[in-house]
């Protein structure tokens, strides 16, 4: 399943180039697998392609959308607008991808009231209203630390069983709700441990504490 999405985005770029099929080696190689791998993946959707010819781009496009339930557009409430949540707000690649933008919801005066990408920003104390106006079936929380799990609870007692979390903390669920995080800090943390493997033991230091810096800042 995790890697759909990236066999959708390849085969959406291969669409818009109006490449009409691709071999699996092709395509493996857009992804970043194996094409071994890829041929395994999509034969779970029940798509073979054709020997000598390959996969129909548009048609495999259709196949993993209907299996990672795109073929229909999903409600989006994001709670929290500072400057990420302004970002994903007007982010304009979730449409195309079947994400609808619904709803946007802040406690800040400032910020309640005034329109982001066609929407005006509603007060955190509609948040329950807005879920239930739209149907929102994603919620998407880019507040700071201390108040999500709070918003968190406020959404999933309003309806909401998917939770996308921006915030750096670990929120508590029950089992039935699904919630993904993303936490760039630790992507960088990642990166830096990588790295510092490359480099000689003097510079160590330097860049751990450069990322440690970075982390923070990305996490306000």
């Amino acid at each position: 399943m995790a890697r759909l999405p990236i066999y959708l985005r390849a085969l959406t770029t291969l669409a818009e180039e109006a490449v009409t099929t691709v071999s699996s080696e092709e395509l493996a190689s857009a992804a970043g697998v194996n094409s071994a791998k890829l041929r395994k993946d999509l034969s779970y959707l029940g798509s073979y392609g054709t020997r000598g010819v390959g996969y129909d781009v548009d048609y495999l496009v259709y196949q993993v959308s209907r299996e990672l339930g795109l073929t229909q557009d999903w409600p989006v409430v994001i709670v929290g607008l500072g400057h990420l949540g302004h970002a994903l707000a007007n982010y304009g690649g979730f449409a195309s991808r079947g994400f609808a933008i619904r709803a946007l919801v802040d406690a800040d005066a400032a910020t309640v009231g005034t329109e982001i990408a066609g929407l005006r920003v509603r007060h955190l104390d509609g948040l329950e209203e807005e879920v239930r106006k739209h149907g929102i079936a994603i919620g998407v929380i880019a507040t700071p630390a201390p108040v999500a799990q709070e918003i968190c609870e406020r959404l999933v007692a309003a309806g909401v069983s998917s939770i996308l979390n921006f915030a750096p903390v670990v929120l508590v669920v029950p089992d039935e709700v699904e919630v993904r995080k993303v936490d760039m800090s630790i992507e960088l943390q990642i990166l830096a441990f990588h790295e510092q493997r490359k480099l000689g033991p003097e510079r160590h230091g330097r860049l751990n504490d450069a990322v440690a810096e970075l982390a923070d800042a990305v996490s306000t």
